[in-house]
């Protein structure tokens, strides 16, 4: 069971306008913006306007229109970047054990340099 969205969280503050941030690419879908703790040269987070806390809060309940509208600006913002020859990275963390810090479904772009393995492999 997904948690209520809180609707005070950091996220949210900033699509209201309380919080400003360093905006990539606007959308009546979503809005991108830089990471203030990147781990990359570029790491941009996007995040859909509506109140969803997870990805799948958001895939079993956002509208048809809301989910293409979202993934599309993903890609745009790879595109504005100029990311797609060099390759990026999107993540998203849900719940505790993938360490989610806001309770607001958003996706890590992350690129502008070789990225590594996903995951490190660890051999007993």
């Amino acid at each position: 069971m997904t948690a209520p969205y809180d609707s005070s969280n950091i996220f949210a503050k900033i699509l209201k306008g309380d919080i400003p941030c360093k905006k990539v690419l606007e959308t009546p879908y979503a809005l991108a913006f830089e990471d203030l703790y990147p781990k990359a040269p570029i790491h941009v987070l996007i995040i859909p306007k509506g109140p969803y806390v997870s990805f799948s809060d958001f895939s079993q309940n956002a509208s048809p229109a809301e989910i293409v509208g979202f993934f599309k600006s993903v890609g745009d913002v790879a595109k504005k970047l100029g990311l797609e020859e060099s390759g990026y990275r999107i993540l998203s963390n849900s719940g505790t054990d993938a360490h989610q810090e806001v309770p607001h479904f958003h996706i890590h772009l992350v690129g502008g340099k070789s990225l590594g393995p996903l995951l490190a492999t660890r051999h007993e």
